[in-house]
């Protein structure tokens, strides 16, 4: 089966499938919905949150809403995946799906490296997830959807408390690069630059640059801008605060620096996010 990209109207429902060569994804990434990302052949370096994860045929990673991520090549970049967005609309956290996906709804993401029997679960659910988005037949949608949410909940059911234990990082360096983007995580209100974090952090700002693109597969500028737009969307979102306040809580000190790197993020301006939460 080729390469397929479907997303409804409403941008509540996306269904990507890609065999690659090689890919970075070009952007910074967050988004409004629930993401569940199989890796069906090869390997990937997964940045997400705070750390770089490498994650390998039959793993899956399931992403909560608006948390930064992003994946990049790793030793072997020929891959395969599959992605599946989809906004909580889907299943109702507070009825009768509340306790199942409580793995999922009390984080921020999940990594499943799972059975050979849940890894054939799963399989058997994204190749019918895809070939309904190649057929597209009477109801499609619907019936890719009623597919999506059993495939959450079965990675859910399948999903063990030692699962969620941290990771270890490919390679100090990773760790070092970790624990710089937590301090950016916790300090993006502040003043930020290579220069200052390179001398907190005992390192070389050329040394800082190299490795905190290869960590994490973003530029250090553009990951603090990530990070405050981020923050910054969630206040627009949830607030009455003027854009130009919301500019400064989250460290930006010209309001139109703030709306050229915003809309440079989004793809929207601003006001977009704010007509959305009123």
């Amino acid at each position: 089966m080729g390469n397929l990209y479907f997303e409804n109207s409403e941008s509540t429902f996306l269904v990507s499938h890609r065999r690659a060569l090689s890919h970075h994804m070009p952007v910074s990434h967050f988004h409004s919905t629930y993401e569940i990302y199989v890796l069906m052949s090869g390997q990937r370096e997964f940045f997400i949150q705070d750390r770089t994860i490498t994650i390998a045929e039959g793993d899956v990673v399931i992403i909560s809403p608006n948390v930064l991520h992003r994946t990049t090549n790793a030793e072997r970049p020929k891959h395969e995946r599959l992605i599946i967005n989809m906004h909580a609309q889907y299943f109702s956290v507070d009825g009768s799906h509340e306790e199942v996906l409580q793995p999922l709804l009390q984080r921020d993401y999940l990594i499943l490296k799972g059975s050979l029997r849940s890894r054939e679960l799963i399989d058997m659910h994204t190749r019918a997830i895809m070939q309904e988005m190649k057929e597209r037949g009477s109801g499609f949608e619907l019936y890719a959807q009623t597919l999506a949410v059993q495939l959450l909940i079965m990675c859910c059911r399948h999903f063990k408390p030692h699962d969620a234990e941290p990771l270890a990082s490919p390679s100090p360096m990773h760790e070092r690069i970790s624990e710089i983007v937590r301090y950016i995580n916790d300090h993006y209100m502040d003043e930020l630059s290579l220069h200052l974090l390179a001398d907190q952090f005992y390192i070389s700002p050329y040394y800082l640059s190299r490795s905190f693109k290869e960590a994490t597969g973003f530029a250090f500028v553009e990951y603090v801008n990530s990070v405050r737009i981020k923050e910054a969307k969630k206040q627009l979102e949830s607030s009455n605060l003027k854009v130009n306040l919301i500019a400064r809580k989250v460290g930006f000190g010209s309001v139109t620096h703030f709306g050229r790197v915003f809309k440079a993020v989004t793809g929207h301006s601003p006001l977009h996010y704010r007509r959305k939460g009123d």
